[in-house]
């Protein structure tokens, strides 16, 4: 029985890797530029609510294998600091809500009315700041927010 059971964790970890490495070459294939939070997933893992959803997604080994894969084959990857109010902030006018609780994931911008996903906000914001931040030359360096790798 416990062969039986060690054979299919292996066999869902293969397909888990499998479908990382497909994911992150399809990104690597289509973009120049890919701009990402940058987590502290370890930190995220010692919320007890959150920690098995989060191993589960395997975030830290998809953004590895972003950035072997980026360098590999000259893309850029630009990292936004995890401190950026990426989902807090509107897209639309760049107003940012005080308080957000990680429950709501959707809301109105008070200032225009925006209707706003929570998630594909942060996405748009993350993309926005990691453009401006290679616009304007930014290296990475301490306390600039960015990493460009």
């Amino acid at each position: 029985h416990r062969r039986k059971v060690a054979r299919l964790h292996a066999k869902i970890a293969d397909c888990r890797r499998d479908a990382t490495h497909k994911a992150t070459r399809a990104l690597i294939n289509e973009n120049q530029v890919l701009c990402v939070e940058s987590l502290n997933i370890i930190g995220m893992i010692k919320n007890r609510r959150l920690s098995k959803s989060i191993s589960d997604a395997g975030w830290g080994e998809f953004v590895r294998q972003l950035e072997y894969k980026a360098a590999w084959a000259g893309r850029q990857l630009v990292k936004v600091s995890q401190w950026f109010p990426s989902s807090k902030r509107c897209h639309g006018c760049g107003y940012k809500v005080e308080k957000l609780p990680l429950s709501q994931r959707h809301w109105h911008c008070e200032s225009c009315g925006y209707p706003i996903d929570r998630d594909i906000n942060a996405a748009r914001n993350i993309q926005t700041a990691g453009l401006a931040g290679l616009a304007c030359g930014a290296t990475g360096a301490e306390g600039s927010g960015l990493a460009a790798i």
